[in-house]
């Protein structure tokens, strides 16, 4: 399909800066394709009596690390201000990196990063560029390794927040507790599962009192959540591969929620795709434990999610082509369109919407 079918206009005024508090204060606007009362606008303390006892929500544990460094290059006397966004772990002391301004940077050059360029005991955070690729990309060879390298980058090291955020303002010591959902364990994403940020453990505590069963997976998500879509046609665009896992006993429990008619949500376009790559063509959820790039646009029929809970995307974003895959372009058009024009706040600290599927599974 033609990448500029999923464009749309959204004020600045839209894109939130911060979340609002308490979390499960965010807005909910829940989507029915084919219902004549095709929306209804909520808010996520609802989100328990949206839903039946017995079904379960699946939500994304992955954990966020402050990925976001600030540094000096030195190069004989010359020195440059980099930031760099660490991506991908490559081993104990070499990360890949999207760095800015890239063009002051090449192989051999040192970079000493940190708040006032101290960074741990020995009192440096310090690297080498290995290696430079296109836009941006570096790969960093760091003096530390191992845990030494874990705890200089957790205490140096900021949010990386969205593109549409970053440049209208800086991380600060409250994006870490924001940017992070409630939930959040396994150490590796790069960015936030962003549906996940609206639950609280009270909402979560009521979910459960109401019978609402819960279960987690791992996505570790890329920064590839936030790269434009340049192909003029969805068919040309390669999504980043990224690392999930679904346990054993998770795909069981799953598998029985489906078998008794309940519904399985899926939190996150993440916890979604997911779920999706880890299911084969008889609607059954297997094991998984790999890479995942699966790119889904419409005409793509779902396997295995009933229903998504997800926030409100950027236009022509692989996001926005996944809930139009789910829900269908025109009800998502349709969907945007209330959710600018009653003011409803957009991308990762905003707000929310539940779909239904316009092909249930």
């Amino acid at each position: 399909m033609r990448t500029d079918l999923f464009d749309f206009e959204l004020p600045d005024g839209l894109i939130a800066l911060r979340p609002v508090h308490p979390r499960d204060a965010a807005r909910l606007l829940v989507v029915h394709p084919g219902d004549p009362d095709i929306l209804a606008d909520k808010v996520m303390a609802d989100l328990p009596l949206l839903l039946e006892p017995g079904d379960a929500l699946v939500f994304n544990d992955t954990r966020v690390i402050p990925a976001a460094l600030q540094g000096v290059r030195t190069r004989g006397y010359a020195t440059a201000q980099i930031s760099a966004n660490l991506i991908e772990k490559l081993d104990d002391h070499r990360w890949n990196a999207l760095a800015k301004p890239g063009k002051r940077l090449e192989p051999g050059d040192r970079i000493q990063f940190g708040k006032d360029s101290n960074a741990c005991a020995d009192g440096s955070l310090i690297a080498t560029v290995e290696a430079k690729g296109q836009e941006g990309m570096v790969t960093l060879a760091f003096d530390l390794s191992g845990p030494a390298l874990h705890d200089a980058i957790e205490a140096q090291g900021a949010m990386p927040l969205p593109p549409y955020i970053a440049a209208r303002r800086a991380p600060d010591d409250q994006d870490r507790t924001d940017y992070q959902t409630t939930f959040a364990r396994e150490e590796g994403a790069v960015a936030a599962p962003t549906a996940g940020l609206h639950f609280t453990r009270k909402l979560l505590q009521t979910l459960d009192e109401l019978g609402i069963v819960i279960y987690f997976v791992t996505l570790h998500v890329g920064p590839g959540t936030f790269l434009p879509v340049r192909a003029e046609d969805t068919d040309d665009h390669r999504m980043h591969a990224e690392y999930g896992e679904v346990s054993t006993e998770t795909a069981f429990a799953l598998n029985a929620v489906k078998s008794r008619g309940n519904k399985v949500v899926a939190v996150g376009t993440t916890s979604l795709r997911l779920l999706e790559s880890a299911s084969d063509e008889f609607a059954t959820l297997k094991p998984f434990h790999g890479e995942t790039d699966i790119f889904i646009t419409p005409g793509y029929r779902l396997r295995f999610v009933d229903r998504l809970l997800t926030n409100f995307h950027l236009p022509k974003s692989t996001l926005f082509m996944l809930v139009s895959a789910f829900s269908g372009l025109e009800t998502m058009k349709l969907a945007y369109g209330h959710a600018i024009s009653e003011g409803y706040r957009f991308y990762s600290y905003g707000d929310a919407c539940l779909l239904t599927p316009k092909d249930p599974v």
